[in-house]
């Protein structure tokens, strides 16, 4: 056992005296390279995370609908059902008026618009639904990295929107309305998003604080808030390719606040423009007016 263990010592020491195989600075550089790695994915699952409630919150907003348009079909059927004793008597009964059969007949082709305006209304909520989720994953893939520099991606009453905050896009200028350079490589980044995605159209919503700045260009807080808005949408326009005719500028002025205005971070935080992701009426209005123009039975 004795020449076993000095052996041991031996090649231990050996071992010991061996140059490092690796160097301090690649050393240090693998570990800075794996902080990176890991703060990636850090950042990953929680945007993984927050697009999974998201899809949920959108999947039981979707769960409502369609219990509703059930209720809609199970009376369509109990209606249907009495459409069917309807004719059976119709056919029994002899001495009806010709008014009167006249009278029977438009409730049943009543009876039968109904049903396909129904099923076309699912149809286009459906679609609507759609849309709106693959907006908001792109949205979360492609801007979620930015939530430290002032974006902010939100979803109210199945409308997605984008908050982006004054000190990204003005450097925190009250009287600007020039967008900075890290602004628009953001809007390049939500430029992306939207021309995947051709038939969405989208607002742009300027909002200010409480103060006014007049200037001779700027007349009130309107003048300053719509200013913002066609700066962003001017460089959509001009750098991203981005139809004019999908977008549209607006101003809230200093009406439409997120926090008191008695501070000056409260202030900033007011002065925050808004990308507002519109519903797709063009497919809802048609048989929403439709709907309203079917006479009573």
């Amino acid at each position: 056992m004795r020449p076993i263990c000095l052996f041991s010592v031996i090649f231990l020491s050996a071992a010991l005296s061996l140059p490092s195989c690796v160097s301090t600075g690649k050393f240090n550089a693998l570990q800075q390279e794996k902080q990176k790695t890991d703060s990636l994915y850090t950042w990953a699952m929680h945007t993984l995370k927050t697009c999974q409630d998201d899809n949920n919150n959108l999947n039981k907003q979707k769960a409502q609908l369609q219990d509703q348009a059930s209720d809609l079909t199970l009376q369509l059927t109990v209606t249907k059902e009495n459409n069917i004793q309807l004719s059976k008597q119709l056919q029994d009964v002899t001495a009806l008026s010709s008014s009167q059969a006249e009278s029977i007949k438009k409730s049943l082709d009543n009876i039968g618009a109904k049903d396909a305006y129904l099923r076309g209304l699912r149809s286009a909520l459906s679609h609507h639904d759609s849309v709106n989720l693959a907006v908001l994953l792109d949205l979360k893939a492609t801007l979620g990295g930015f939530a430290d520099q002032g974006v902010a991606i939100k979803t109210e009453k199945a409308v997605v929107y984008v908050d982006l905050s004054d000190q990204l896009l003005f450097n925190n200028d009250s009287n600007s309305y020039t967008l900075t350079d890290k602004a628009k490589s953001v809007l390049g980044r939500l430029a992306q998003v939207l021309n995947d995605q051709p038939e969405v159209e989208f607002m742009v919503e300027g909002h200010t604080d409480s103060i006014a700045y007049p200037r001779e260009i700027l007349v009130d807080n309107w003048d300053r808030s719509v200013k913002r808005a066609t700066a962003i949408v001017r460089v959509l326009q001009n750098d991203y390719n981005i139809s004019p005719l999908r977008m549209t500028a607006a101003g809230r002025g200093e009406y439409t606040t997120v926090t008191a205005n008695d501070t000056p971070e409260g202030r900033a935080a007011n002065r925050r423009t808004r990308v507002v992701i519109l519903p797709q009426l063009d497919r809802l209005l048609p048989l929403l007016e439709r709907g309203q123009s079917q006479p009573a039975n």
